[in-house]
């Protein structure tokens, strides 16, 4: 299937592409008064499945995750052959699905348990009461629907049935849902991997995790703003950290009150210097195309929610610029003690500051 170009957008999301592209200046991250207890996680493929290992690995620290196109805590097993075919399909590998029976979610359990055991991450038990929210299109080609069927049966070792929510019925691809931009074909596979399926998944994961959202969908009142990451890990472009993330912040947030805070992982190909043609052919930024328009922004101000978009970087194991899922960083990637894990949770303390910290 072809690539979206520029030119075959309508007027707002061309607007939306070329301020996405815009730079700022990066800034520390706040201090705000989040409520500890209502911390939460999502994500897109790869960012899906760094969702699930950092809710798995910080279970004491958040409360539920919003799984798009994801997996299994420690699905690779800190190898590529096995990520792919087994977790996802990387096109550059040829790769042939390989059936439902090979990938042992028996075994994927009993390391969770062993890495519980051992304090490289928390108790599971936290994970009971955990909301969780997973959705997988009918069609996709790279995180194939039976990836996310044994998400859903490593969960139910650990979560509640009744807190788990699956959606699975949508034709689509391999890309974030929305009902306001991207590609109006949702079987569209390639960038801006945002379609406009006319479903709001991050709305619908956000009112799964933390109950019925306040009033309706409306503009954001505010703009993202750049933070500084190399605070959080030292030399973070070598380790597949960008040197900029950002967060949105309500202004009711700004002014004190008590908010909630919800991270969110882009997937492969979204990262900010990402580069595809516009309607030129001329190669241009990916920038905040995912952070703007992914749909989280539009739910924030009305329901006191700090929206933080740590952001990936290319490197030359990772040249897709995707979450460290299978080791290409770090062999301890899924445990706490992960560079980039580590620093998300860095990142987190710095906004919950240092006395509210867990």
């Amino acid at each position: 299937m072809a690539k979206v170009r520029l030119a075959q957008l309508s007027r707002p999301l061309l607007i939306g592409f070329l301020f996405a592209a815009q730079p700022a200046a990066a800034a520390d991250l706040p201090m705000l008064n989040i409520d500890a207890g209502q911390i939460s996680v999502s994500g897109l493929s790869s960012g899906g499945y760094m969702a699930v290992q950092f809710e798995v690995a910080y279970s004491s620290l958040v409360m539920g995750a919003g799984v798009i196109a994801g997996g299994p805590y420690f699905c690779a097993q800190g190898r590529l052959e096995i990520a792919s075919p087994n977790c996802v399909c990387f096109p550059i590998l040829a790769c042939t699905f390989v059936p439902v029976t090979t990938r042992n979610i028996p075994r994927l359990i009993e390391i969770t348990d062993r890495n519980a055991a051992s304090g490289v991450i928390d108790d599971t038990a936290n994970l009971r009461a955990h909301r969780v929210w997973m959705f997988s299109g009918k069609f996709d080609s790279t995180v194939r629907q039976e990836v996310m069927d044994d998400l859903r049966t490593y969960y139910l070792h650990y979560v509640d049935a009744a807190n788990i929510a699956y959606k699975n019925d949508l034709v689509a691809e391999h890309a974030m849902p929305t009902d306001f931009f991207g590609p109006e074909d949702c079987l569209h596979i390639g960038d801006p991997y945002i379609n406009n399926c006319r479903f709001d998944a991050a709305g619908a994961l956000l009112s799964w995790i933390y109950g019925l959202l306040e009033g309706g969908r409306s503009e954001p009142r505010g703009d993202p703003v750049p933070f500084s990451q190399e605070k959080f890990l030292s030399d973070p472009v070598s380790h597949g950290l960008a040197l900029e993330g950002f967060i949105y912040v309500p202004g009711d947030c700004r002014s004190g009150s008590s908010c909630r805070l919800h991270v969110v992982f882009h997937g492969c190909d979204q990262y900010p210097s990402h580069e595809f043609p516009d309607a030129s052919g001329k190669m241009v930024p990916f920038g905040q195309t995912f952070v703007l328009n992914a749909g989280y922004n539009r739910w924030a101000d009305r329901n006191r929610l700090v929206l933080l978009y740590p952001q990936a970087e290319a490197t030359a194991e990772n040249p897709h610029g995707c979450w460290d899922w299978w080791g290409y960083d770090d062999p301890d990637y899924a445990k706490k003690t992960g560079r980039q894990m580590a620093a998300v949770k860095a990142m987190i303390d710095a906004i919950l500051g240092a006395t509210n910290a867990r």
